[in-house]
C-alpha cells in the first residue's frame, strides 16, 4: 500500500513537471512567433524605394539589391551621385514596436556626396507614408536612427544617434535644439557588424540600444524643425504628435548592408 502511494505521488508530479515543461516550451513558443521578419533574406518583396530627384519605386541603378542573404546599399551602377538621397520603407506603418537590424559599412563611398555622409547611414522610422513623399523632396520626415562608423583612428564617433528631418524630439523634457543628439555609444569599426535595436513606444518614448545596451532615450517625437525639403505643406504639419510611421533603409552615397530586420509588435 505504501509502495502504491509512492508510486502515485511520482506520477502526480511527474505529471505536474511534464506539463509545466510543456506550458514553458508553448509560452517560449509564442515569444519566438512574435517576430516578424520584415526582410525575407531573398528579394526586397514589401519594401519600396524613394530617390530623392526620382519618381516612388524607381530603384536608381539598382542601389538596393540582395545579394548572399543582406539588403546591400550600392553603388556600382553610378557614375556621380548627384544628391540622390536614398530610402527603403517597408510597405506598412508601425506604431508601439521592438524592431532589431544588424549592418555594417562597405569601402564604398562617392566622393561627390556631402563629406559627413562618410561612414554614415540610418534607419527612418515614424516616417510619413512613402506616397506622400513628393519627387523633389530629399529627406522624409522622420525621425532617424543615425548610424556611424570610425571615421578617424582615437576619434570618438558613437552610433545609434537621433536625428531629426522635419521633426523634434525631447530629451529629459526640453525640445533638443540639435537636429542630432548623439548616444553613449562607444566608437565602432567601419567593417564590423553592429546590432541595433529600436524600442518605440508611439509618441510616448523611444530608446536606442547598440549590441544589447541602451544609448539613448527621448519623448513626444513630432512633426517640426527644419532640414527636410521640397515637402508637401499639407503633410508637414509641426506640432503633429508622430504616433506611428513607416520604416527605411537609408542610403547616402555610403555603401552599406543590413541583416536580420525583424520586428515585435507591443
Amino acid at each position: 500500500m505504501r509502495k502504491f502511494k509512492i508510486s502515485m505521488i511520482l506520477i502526480v508530479v511527474l505529471g505536474v513537471t511534464s506539463c509545466g515543461s510543456k506550458s514553458s516550451k508553448k509560452a517560449n513558443n509564442n515569444e519566438i512567433d512574435q517576430w516578424v521578419r520584415l526582410f525575407n533574406g531573398e528579394n526586397l518583396d514589401g519594401w519600396i524605394p524613394k530617390f530623392y530627384h526620382h519618381e516612388l519605386g524607381d530603384n536608381y541603378a539598382n542601389t538596393f539589391r540582395v545579394k548572399d542573404g543582406v539588403i546591400q546599399v550600392n553603388y556600382d551602377g553610378y557614375n556621380e551621385f548627384g544628391d540622390r538621397y536614398g530610402h527603403l520603407f517597408y510597405n506598412k506603418p508601425f506604431s508601439s514596436y521592438h524592431l532589431k537590424f544588424e549592418y555594417r559599412f562597405t569601402d564604398q563611398w562617392m566622393k561627390d556626396a556631402a563629406s559627413y555622409t562618410y561612414r554614415n547611414s540610418g534607419i527612418m522610422f515614424h516616417s510619413q507614408a512613402p506616397k506622400t513623399i513628393l519627387k523633389e523632396q530629399n529627406w522624409p520626415i522622420s525621425v532617424e536612427y543615425q548610424i556611424l562608423a570610425e571615421e578617424k583612428e582615437g576619434v570618438s564617433r558613437p552610433t545609434g544617434n537621433m536625428c531629426s528631418p522635419g521633426t523634434e524630439i525631447f530629451v529629459n523634457n526640453e525640445m533638443a535644439t540639435r537636429h542630432c543628439v548623439s548616444s553613449s555609444s562607444k566608437t565602432y569599426k567601419w567593417d564590423e557588424w553592429i546590432k541595433g535595436e529600436l524600442l518605440v513606444h508611439a509618441d510616448s518614448l523611444i530608446i536606442h540600444m547598440v549590441n544589447g545596451k541602451e544609448v539613448l532615450r527621448y519623448t513626444k517625437p513630432q512633426i517640426g524643425g527644419g532640414t527636410t525639403k521640397g515637402y508637401n505643406p499639407a503633410v508637414k504639419i509641426d506640432g503633429k504628435k508622430l504616433t506611428e510611421g513607416y520604416i527605411g533603409l537609408q542610403a547616402e552615397g555610403q555603401g552599406i548592408e543590413f541583416r536580420e530586420i525583424k520586428i515585435k509588435e507591443l
